[in-house]
């Protein structure tokens, strides 16, 4: 159950005495009928500028005043009627505390230069002209480097041929090595990576008696020439001696006599002669050294009719170059039966059917 409520105290009634005298003043021209004054209305103030305030960093620098802080361009200031606890007499529209501009001075915001970003700036454009000379500094030692060995490889004396670092191998009993040591001492002095190695082979191919050669660079000033040289393998009457010729025909030399061990070709060396004489070195070719080393005398009147004979007196009947690897075998196995050691013939020229007598 809620309890009753409490009864409202009565109004206070006025005091008629205090009315009484209130009513016994003189009421002021312009007075308020309800017994009020109210304060005659002031002058409005003149708005002075204000001047932007200077932040102050810690380390000193001042700062460029924030946007706040910056008067807004072609804002007019509008005065304010009447004075209040916030606002100060005569003074703008500003905050309390906010220091003013005298009267007279311009209005125009004050340029404040960052030291900070100055600097940053600097020491960005510092480092920018640093990358820049390292590149150039970088890029001009390369190429006096790239110049420099140029100069060295191909145009100084540093790494020229010196005739006495040449060596020479593979001359055989035809080629003259002092030939070829005069060859090579022409490009005495030339800088190897400069001497025109095909060059000096074709001249040295030139000389008599040489095959083939090849020749080698032997850093730093030498030089390594490899002959193959055109051996004779048979010997062919011609006047006022023997021709020496190599495996391919080619004559090598004309000696007086046969040299030992060297068999004897009895076909003449014209193009009457050349196809018999081609058929001769076919079957030399053909032989194993053993049986190359028995042969005396190749005789071939024709390209098919070719015969050798053998340093015991045996004839061998030849007969084509055809075959000739078949004929080989058919001929050393007849040999090498113990019946035929008296056999002073094998004819071989129909090698799937041989005869011996």
């Amino acid at each position: 159950m809620r309890p009753p409520p409490r009864p409202r105290p009565a109004a206070p009634r006025p005091d008629r005495s205090v009315a009484g005298e209130r009513a016994a003043r003189p009421t002021a021209p312009g007075a308020s009928r309800s017994g009020t004054s109210t304060p005659a209305p002031r002058a409005p103030a003149e708005e002075t500028p204000t001047r932007p305030v200077r932040r102050v960093a810690a380390t000193g620098r001042e700062l460029v005043p924030s946007t706040a802080e910056r008067p807004a361009a072609g804002r007019a200031a509008h005065p304010r009627s009447g004075g209040g606890p916030g606002n100060g007499g005569g003074r703008g529209n500003g905050g309390a505390g906010t220091p003013t501009a005298p009267r007279g001075t311009s209005t125009a915001p004050v340029g404040v230069v960052s030291h900070g970003m100055t600097e940053r700036l600097a020491e960005r454009d510092a480092m920018r002209r640093h990358r820049v000379r390292t590149r150039v500094l970088g890029w001009t030692t390369g190429v006096l480097v790239v110049a420099a060995l140029v100069w060295v490889a191909f145009f100084s004396s540093v790494l020229g041929l010196d005739p006495e670092d040449v060596t020479i191998s593979g001359e055989g009993t035809v080629i003259d090595p002092t030939q070829v040591e005069s060859v090579v001492a022409e490009a005495a002095g030339v800088p190897l990576p400069r001497l025109d190695t095909v060059a000096l082979r074709e001249r040295v191919l030139a000389l008599n008696g040489v095959r083939d050669v090849e020749i080698r660079r032997a850093w730093p000033t030498g030089l390594s020439v490899l002959l193959e040289s055109r051996e004779p393998v048979v010997a062919v009457p011609v006047d006022g001696g023997f021709a020496l010729l190599d495996a391919d025909g080619v004559q090598v030399r004309t000696d007086p006599a046969v040299p030992e061990g060297l068999p004897e070709i009895d076909a003449p060396l014209d193009e009457r002669g050349a196809k018999a004489l081609d058929a001769a070195l076919v079957l030399l070719n053909a032989l194993p050294p053993d049986l190359h080393a028995q042969v005396a005398e190749v005789s071939a009147p024709t390209r098919d009719a070719v015969r050798m004979t053998l340093r015991d007196g045996v004839v061998v009947e030849w007969g084509s170059s055809e075959e000739a690897a078949l004929k080989v075998r058919v001929l050393q196995t007849l040999r090498a039966v113990p019946e035929n050691a008296g056999v002073t013939l094998y004819d071989v020229s129909a090698p799937t059917m041989p005869v011996t007598r």
